[in-house]
């Protein structure tokens, strides 16, 4: 994860613009209010809390993510925008040593790697081989086949080489597919598959990229039960929520994120309609897990934990990590409501949802808070006539998660709670609790230090040779296939990142193929005002991810002037932030590759088309790639248009425009794919 990145991860926009800005709600994860860049009655500031960006639509026709806005409101530089922004975050900065780049640069490998073997377990879970294991995953488990695509799950064969077979053939090493925890080796150096004859879960991040595999046992005498891949420098399963990265949009818009125990739990509770639910993998709530999602999206948390005995515990382990986490960044005070579900009948939430799923809503809105649940829990643990030795001990214990609340009604009527449930006096309870509270005030966190800048690396003198659009290697492979023409000039959203870094590799490494995208833009306009709008010049504004439209900004001034060559001025005047960003753009992306092909690809047939295309097809191939980029760009704006409330003309003429423009993007796109 980039450092840009690494900030977004952890701030919220709503709340840090809410800070200056007197944002109301306009929609599901929309706000809006005047602008705070210039005066207007009417409201034609937009900030979308899902794509956690913000744009005016009124007189500075301008946007982006937290980095612009901070840039432009302080009329900070972007590296001091990052610099500000990492403060708020918690982020260190640093350069980065040759040897971390490296680490790096194997991480993207290996995540390619995983990329490439969910794909094979995916589509190996409809082949003949395999026919008993669907029925299985469909009949006893209850999964539909649009929760076995949503969730990419697949079948492990049962053999010891085949996912390595498979890997080495398309240039992985027998040590790659180790280090990915795929393949394990024995004492006496022999290399084997470590998932074998299994049911394949893919575990992803929060971006959605897989990290590692939860694998269930097919045969009764296979153990254990459930294998997970090995603790890696991908994969963490304390750091991981697995589901988090189809949750997170509803935690966001709920407020509240639900956590089971296992993935299929989740599982079965997203395919019931319930999108906010999360696993914790088996373990006790760690605090890099509660930190994924709390306090910036989750204002309230429910454990829905196993109902035995090993779950209660978990239960309570999971609320004192809460409590030590959250109380150390706010003073003792819990911010987040956290309730406990309790499964009846001592089931699973997997066995209860695909019983009755309907049931499920009732429990999670009567979810009990956690006073009242670990206070039934650790008084039923008591003896029949406990000691006052005892009741003094759960008292102590209790006392520090009970009064972590920022609400003063709620620590007192948790205090008559615990009396009463230990016959303990409540002035005594209040004299520890006072004790306690002096103990939970932290001290204040020592300050970041900001380190030097990295070495800024060589731009190329001469223009790389670049080509076409490559095939898409990130799309999940589907169970079923379609008989539905491929439109290839319709970017899915899985897509857009690599259609972004291919189209800044273009234009960092032929800077003048930029004039003839705007040509094109122009001669799409015509004589229509488009061109002042949704056919303007093409620019950062085109870009999702912050880093490259940091880049590209950068770009814009560099062509732009004529006191020093491109080169020279990108290197001079780039953030030091951005050079690794940078690097991996100019990178020989067939070096790459290899992390980006999906199972069954022909490299070197693909390798060799590539060389035989010209620098007059790259230039094609970037007004392509622009096309594309601006006009998921302007449905992204459309969709921002329809929640503001200024005047009806103005916004039926931006959006009627942003449709005509639209139609012209497609029109030309429907012609370069007839002509390819």
């Amino acid at each position: 994860m980039s450092v840009t990145d690494e900030i977004k991860s952890k701030l919220d926009i709503v709340q840090y613009i809410s800070k200056t800005v007197p944002l109301k709600r306009a929609g599901s994860g929309r706000w809006k209010a005047p602008c705070p860049f210039h005066h207007e009655k009417t409201p034609s500031f937009t900030v979308d809390e899902n794509r956690q960006t913000w744009r005016c639509f009124g007189a500075c026709a301008t946007g982006g993510d937290i980095f612009n806005f901070v840039m432009k409101q302080q009329g900070k530089t972007f590296q001091e925008a990052l610099e500000e922004l990492a403060k708020e975050a918690g982020v260190e900065l640093r350069p980065q040593s040759p040897e971390a780049k490296q680490r790096d640069q194997q991480i993207e490998r290996l995540r390619g790697l995983l990329k490439i073997v969910a794909d094979y377990y995916h589509e190996l879970l409809d082949t003949p081989d395999a026919r008993e294991v669907l029925r299985y995953v469909k009949r006893q488990r209850g999964l539909t086949a649009d929760t076995i695509i949503k969730f990419g799950i697949g079948y492990a064969p049962d053999g010891w080489r085949n996912t390595l077979d498979m890997l080495t053939n398309l240039g992985y090493s027998e040590d790659d597919a180790v280090s990915a925890g795929v393949a394990s080796k024995n004492d006496s150096g022999r290399v084997y598959d470590r998932f074998r004859n299994r049911l394949m879960i893919p575990i992803r991040d929060e971006r959605g990229r897989v990290v590692g595999f939860g694998a269930r046992a097919l045969a009764a005498e296979d153990n254990p039960k459930y294998l997970n891949s090995p603790q890696s420098a991908l994969f963490d399963k304390g750091r991981l929520l697995f589901g988090l990265d189809l949750a997170s949009k509803t935690i966001r818009d709920t407020g509240t994120a639900v956590i089971v125990e296992g993935y299929l739990d989740a599982i079965q509770a997203h395919q019931a309609g319930y999108a906010n639910v999360v696993a914790q993998m088996g373990t006790a709530l760690t605090e890099s897990q509660l930190k994924l999602i709390s306090p910036k999206w989750a204002k309230k948390i429910i454990l829905a934990l196993d109902s035995d005995a090993a779950g209660q515990n978990a239960t309570k382990r999971s609320v004192e990590v809460a409590r030590e986490t959250l109380t150390a960044d706010y003073s003792g005070r819990l911010q987040v409501e956290m309730r406990v579900l309790t499964v009846p009948g001592a089931k699973d939430p997997d066995d209860l949802i695909r019983e009755t799923p309907e049931a499920w809503a009732g429990l999670v809105e009567n979810a009990v808070p956690v006073a009242d649940y670990l206070i039934a829990a650790e008084t039923a643990a008591l003896p029949a006539r406990p000691s006052v030795e005892e009741r003094e001990a759960v008292a102590l214990r209790l006392l520090p998660i009970l009064l972590a609340s920022e609400n003063d009604l709620y620590r007192g009527s948790n205090v008559q709670k615990l009396a009463v449930a230990l016959r303990i006096p409540e002035d005594k309870l209040e004299g520890w609790a006072l004790e306690q509270a002096r103990k939970l005030t932290p001290p204040k966190p020592a300050a970041k230090q900001y380190n030097q800048p990295p070495v800024q690396p060589e731009l190329p003198s001469a223009p790389a040779d670049t080509s076409d659009d490559l095939p898409d290697f990130d799309s999940p492979r589907s169970l079923q296939r379609s008989s539905a023409p491929i439109h290839h000039s319709q970017p899915r959203a899985d897509e857009k990142i690599p259609l972004e870094l291919d189209c800044l590799h273009i234009l960092f490494t032929q800077p003048d193929l930029y004039y003839h995208i705007n040509r094109k833009f122009r001669e799409l306009a015509g004589d229509h005002p488009l061109l002042q709008s949704t056919l303007s010049d093409f620019s950062a504004d085109d870009f999702t991810r912050t880093a490259y439209r940091a880049l590209m900004d950068t770009f814009m001034v560099a062509v732009a002037q004529d006191e020093m060559d491109f080169a020279s001025y990108v290197r001079t005047h780039l953030a030091p932030e951005l050079f690794e960003e940078l690097d991996a753009i100019l990178a020989d992306q067939w070096e790459e590759l290899r992390s980006r092909v999906t199972f069954g690809a022909d490299l070197d047939m693909i390798r060799q088309d590539k060389r035989t295309v010209r620098p007059v097809e790259v230039g094609v191939d970037v007004i392509l790639k622009a096309l594309q980029l601006r006009r998921a760009r302007i449905e992204r704006e459309r969709q921002e248009l329809l929640f503001l409330s200024i005047d009806e003309g103005d916004v039926m003429s931006q959006i009627n425009g942003s449709v005509l423009a639209k139609r012209l993007i497609d029109a030309e796109l429907n012609r370069r794919t007839q002509r390819g």
